[in-house]
């Protein structure tokens, strides 16, 4: 079966190729050191380095999360991190210290994995959350390096995926070293893939901490906001659209002197704030903003000022998350409200700003469901749904009040993977006798 994988791999690297051609276009990271993708490396290697791979954007903010604890037990740690999205190699580049390297992660053939390993020669692998190879993971198993999945999560559906390609997929999952699974739930399904699971440590994501100061701006551009503001985070495509369709509708009824309560006229009045999953969306979704007959302004023109008026703001930047969250009082969830299975909610909470989320969080169904039943997240069927939930709570501060608190407690209250994973990864790496390079 993996003979036949590989064979379809193989055949398939020119459709990559024309692939990152045209992601490249948009987004020119994807043009950067192409050849690495088919397992060639000119970039000097350090032997016996600690590689972590962190595929993309959120991977990769959780893959810092565990390299900081890794570096408070071990301050000399060299590591090696590859990647599989440029967002995510942007955003590892700053997690780099003297020594370290950064790379693509090969595309899954046999030959180009193995002159990836034969190159770097690292000492283990740390896996994040999802990235399984078959022809990795069985090269991993004939050349010795343990190959360790941290903050490890399966969906329902993923692992329906897997268990239709089980005679595949199932030896993959069986020669990790090491699965460190986020929930109880995670495990059961990672078990049921064929992984034996070594722990349930929680989601390193809990153990983030916002930037303060991009959070204290935020907030103080809020403050000078005489109006509410409601924030799309991380949307997807095809929501974009649907917003600005009941957006543009509600502006309509508000313009012909229609009102359902009291308090629609302050809610209709509250500025949007979208701020798009994917960077080379962000000019496709101003100029959906503007067709739809809204003045935008994005975060690009901004300036130290702040957002100026305008009936729409665009945040088209990478890193500012809790900037946008300072300034958002409430926020919709991106990729929740269409079968995407969500994005990441906890960076909303620890900043202290109310989620409303849609019905399909799959990819983080255990923190979607604990958040709503601490209160920290309202739960909504449809996007209209969302935007009038969003309203209510812009319109009545006691209540938004309560769920600030809400979230903000159940934040704190779900840390410490990261010590636990960073401590089970040093330990496991003593017992086989590993020594990292230094």
């Amino acid at each position: 079966m993996r003979k036949l994988y590989s064979l379809v791999m193989r055949g398939a690297q020119p459709l990559l190729r024309s692939k990152l051609r045209r992601r490249g276009a948009a987004e020119p990271g994807y043009l950067v050191a192409v050849d690495e993708r088919f397992g060639r490396y000119d970039q000097p290697a350090t032997p016996g380095a600690l590689w972590i791979h962190a595929v993309s954007l959120g991977e990769t903010r959780a893959a810092g999360i565990l390299l900081a604890a890794l570096r408070e037990r071990d301050p000399a740690l060299r590591v090696l991190l590859t990647h599989g999205t440029a967002t995510g190699r942007e955003e590892g580049s700053r997690l780099l210290r003297e020594g370290d390297q950064q790379a693509w992660l090969p595309w899954d053939t046999p030959h180009a994995v193995a002159r990836f390993l034969a190159h770097f020669r690292p000492a283990a692998g740390v896996l994040m959350e999802t990235e399984v190879w078959p022809n990795l993971a069985d090269a991993c198993e004939r050349e010795g390096v343990p190959l360790l999945l941290a903050n490890a999560r399966l969906s329902e559906q993923s692992l329906r995926k897997t268990l239709r390609l089980q005679r595949l997929s199932r030896a993959a999952y069986g020669s990790l070293g090491a699965v460190w699974a986020q929930t109880q739930a995670d495990a059961q399904r990672l078990g049921r893939a064929g992984a034996q699971v070594s722990g349930v440590y929680g989601n390193l994501k809990f153990d983030a901490e916002p930037d303060a100061a991009l959070l204290q701006q935020g907030r103080d551009w809020r403050a000078r906001s005489a109006a509410p503001v409601i924030m799309f985070a991380s949307s997807r495509e095809g929501e974009e659209a649907e917003l600005l369709r009941i957006l543009a509708a509600q502006r309509e009824l508000s313009g012909a002197g229609f009102a359902r309560r009291a308090t629609d006229g302050e809610a209709a009045a509250a500025r949007w704030l979208l701020v798009p999953r994917h960077p080379q969306r962000f000019d496709e979704v101003a100029q959906l903003a503007q067709q739809a007959g809204f003045r935008v302004a994005r975060r690009s023109a901004w300036g130290a000022g702040g957002p100026p008026d305008a009936d729409l703001w665009i945040g088209d930047s990478l890193g500012e998350m809790p900037l946008y969250y300072g300034l958002a009082d409430v926020a919709l969830l991106g990729g929740s409200f269409l079968p995407l299975g969500g994005q990441n909610l906890i960076e909303a909470a620890a900043c202290g700003c109310p989620v409303v989320m849609g019905p399909h969080t799959f990819n983080f169904a255990e923190a979607a469901e604990r958040a709503q039943a601490e209160g920290g997240a309202v739960r909504v069927a449809t996007m209209e749904e969302g935007v009038r939930a969003a309203q209510a709570l812009v319109a009545d501060p006691a209540r938004r009040g309560e769920v600030v608190a809400n979230a903000t407690r159940f934040a704190q209250a779900h840390r410490g993977a990261a010590a636990k994973t960073a401590d089970a990864i040093l330990a496991l790496l003593r017992r086989q006798g590993r020594r990292l390079t230094s």
